[in-house]
């Protein structure tokens, strides 16, 4: 196995994380915020570091390259936009609050979920996370959080359905609430959590106290329901439209990443267009919010020149890669450029490949048809696994597209038989 110890932080703006090339910043804000603000965070991202900016794979903003001395200065201009959420626990959100088919303000709830779960002063791990779902369409099923709160019902008579643990499909189902109880819920389960230690996560908590200790923890704010049905997987890149005619446009950063000058430049346009203002989403997705309809082609045809992914078969949606050597300390291959490379030569690609810098597989924590990781002998190579599994064989950088495009054909003929 390959196993490295993990960081055990997250690099918000009071604990910046170092890095290979400075010290790492992660915004995770509160909720859209207008396009001036976003403008202000790219400048103190050129001006503070070194003009580099990510998208996570859960939403959150991250800056590159900051300084022991511009880290503060940093801090103190996002600080002043008050856009950051104050909450020790991230609170994920539906992002599209004006989508017609939103059953609550998810918006709302979450920041009295994260008020009620930063005044709990609780010591929990830096991972942990709560996802208020409010019934939209670009619905959060597919990410993993330690408590899942789901809208069900209706707009005249809304409920929450309460799950901890995995993703939709797998976390464990404890029953429905109301709306106005999420608060203390999550206190509640935060609680119990929390009293097994600063690492445990909700499948630690799960796996000691069971469903039912859970359940009765919450008293009379649960009642026993089975977890609502499976939604379609959700496509964020394109339009979607807004309860009030106009549209949002999801694109994504090409490997999550951009300038500070291209994301600047993409709110300009965006602003020409009539957009007022953005806000990420989970697996990288950035959203512009909200043009009139006949400018949104326009737009998105700009976001494709300025290299973002603006259509939802771009051959890059299939690569997921962190950053790499040498932007990491961790990484032992140029992850992010061995990544362009593949999408720029091979064209048929199996339907998720993984390159990582190193075995802690920070962009992709769960296994891919083919992962690619970095070690002392170059390209490890693992199929149907993770970046922490042992690889079936070595490559070199220079043979990596061969390879991977001999995998895919191999893939195909499997999945076709």
């Amino acid at each position: 196995m390959n196993a490295p110890q993990r960081r055990g932080a997250c690099p918000g703006l009071s604990a910046p994380m170092l890095t290979g090339d400075g010290l790492l910043v992660r915004l995770n804000l509160a909720d859209s915020i207008a396009l001036d603000a976003f403008r202000d965070i790219c400048a103190a991202a050129r001006r503070h570091g070194n003009g580099i900016m990510e998208v996570t794979t859960r939403g959150s903003l991250q800056v590159r390259g900051l300084t022991a001395r511009s880290a503060d200065a940093f801090a103190d201009a996002v600080t002043a936009l008050n856009i950051v959420a104050a909450a020790d626990v991230r609170v994920m959100v539906d992002p599209l609050a004006d989508d017609p088919s939103t059953i609550i303000d998810s918006c709302s709830l979450a920041a009295q979920v994260g008020q009620a779960l930063f005044d709990a002063r609780l010591a929990l791990s830096p991972k942990a996370c709560v996802i208020v779902d409010g019934g939209g369409h670009l619905h959060l099923d597919g990410v993993a959080a330690d408590l899942r709160l789901r809208a069900i019902g209706s707009r005249a008579a809304p409920r929450l359905h309460v799950a901890m643990g995995g993703d939709a499909r797998s976390a464990t189902a404890l029953g429905t609430i109301q709306v106005d109880g999420a608060p203390e819920v999550a206190v509640r389960l935060f609680k119990l959590m929390a009293a097994h230690g600063t690492a445990a996560r909700a499948a630690d908590l799960i796996r000691t106290a069971g469903a039912d200790r859970l359940r009765a923890s919450l008293g009379d704010f649960i009642c026993a329901a089975p977890a609502p049905p499976p939604r379609p997987i959700s496509e964020p890149i394109g339009l979607h439209r807004q309860r009030d005619g106009s549209v949002a446009l999801g694109i994504a950063a090409s490997f999550g990443n951009a300038t500070a000058e291209s994301f600047c430049e993409l709110a300009d346009l965006a602003a020409k267009g009539g957009a007022k203002r953005i806000t990420f989403a989970a697996e990288r997705i950035i959203l512009l919010i909200a043009f009139v309809p006949e400018r949104a082609a326009a737009m998105s045809a700009h976001a494709e020149r300025l290299g973002f992914i603006a259509r939802a078969d771009d051959r890059r949606r299939r690569i997921v890669a962190c950053p790499g050597k040498p932007a990491c300390a961790s990484g032992l291959i140029p992850a992010r450029a061995l990544a362009a490379e593949l999408a720029a030569k091979v064209t048929a690609l199996p339907p998720l490949v993984h390159i990582s810098g190193c075995a802690k597989g920070c962009a992709h924590a769960g296994p891919a048809p083919l992962t690619v990781v970095g070690t002392e002998r170059g390209c490890g190579v693992i199929c149907n696994g993770s970046a922490r599994d042992l690889p079936s064989r070595h490559v070199e950088s220079s043979d990596l597209g061969r390879q991977v495009a001999a995998f895919a054909g191999e893939h195909h003929e499997r999945h076709d038989a």
